[in-house]
């Protein structure tokens, strides 16, 4: 999940029990263009991506593997297709726009908007607007 995140734009990455002293620390270091990811799983990204050396010198570029949608979320797309207003709901979400933004760019409004995020959130099984764009990005919804 973590090199999704990453994968996907993230700059910087906490738990969910993280302290406010690291809280603020992350958003004080992300601002600053920096990446913070909580130490509790730092050396696990860390293994995952190192580059490997050969004895000779030569640089041989390691991949990460990063999963894309589990096969039922598939399914999900496929049973309950987001309708093209949706879609452009949804990039915007990815974008980062709040509802109110939105609103403005599609000319709706913020009523109209949460009714669509109510419905995205429905047709991907997502618990909030973060798991949707996760999703969406993964099953390649949007880009």
């Amino acid at each position: 999940m973590v090199l999704a995140a990453f994968a996907a734009g993230a700059d910087s990455y906490c738990m969910k029990d993280v302290s406010l002293d690291q809280l603020v620390e992350a958003l004080r270091i992300t601002q600053e263009g920096n990446s913070w990811i909580d130490p509790a799983i730092a050396r696990i990204v860390l293994r995952q991506t190192r580059e490997i050396v050969p004895p000779d010198n030569e640089t041989v570029e390691k991949t990460v593997t990063i999963s894309a949608a589990e096969p039922e979320y598939n399914q999900i797309i496929e049973a309950y297709p987001l309708t093209e207003r949706e879609l452009e709901v949804l990039q915007l979400i990815v974008d980062g726009c709040s509802n109110a933004v939105i609103a403005e760019k599609l000319f709706i409004t913020v009523g109209t908007v949460k009714t669509h995020v109510r419905n995205i959130l429905n047709k991907l099984c997502a618990d909030d607007r973060t798991q949707a764009a996760v999703r969406a990005l993964r099953s390649g919804l949007v880009g």
